[in-house]
């Protein structure tokens, strides 16, 4: 977090520095702006690479790291899924739908009427 504010804080610094000085060389308006952009990002593109490159390592620990943590979430989720599925399949006939006596036909499950 610390690097990527240092990065953010020196392209601030670097546009708001390219801005002054096309100010000062005459450009006014959208002119100023559009090449105060082009002009620092020239510049930080060459002389921020290191703070650039500590800015993504930092990133990419930080993903790494969250990457283990939702591996880690997912496994514990699917072996509570198989536990539950595990419990679903408990003994006995009248567990399941199709066993179950129906109002319509006694004596022969599965075979009443569904509607009243």
């Amino acid at each position: 977090m610390r690097s990527m504010l240092a990065y953010t804080t020196a392209r601030l610094l670097l546009f708001v520095a390219a801005t002054g000085l096309l100010f000062l060389a005459g450009a006014r308006g959208l002119l100023l702006l559009g090449l105060a952009l082009l002009v620092s990002g020239i510049a930080s593109y060459v002389l921020l690479s290191r703070q650039r490159d500590r800015m993504s390592g930092a990133l990419s620990a930080r993903l790494s790291g969250t990457r283990g943590r939702v591996s880690e979430f997912r496994r514990r989720l699917d072996a509570g899924a198989r536990a539950e599925d595990v419990d679903d399949d408990g003994p006995g006939p009248a567990s399941e739908p199709s066993q179950r006596a129906r109002p319509g036909r006694p004596g022969k499950p599965g075979l009443g009427r569904d509607r009243p």
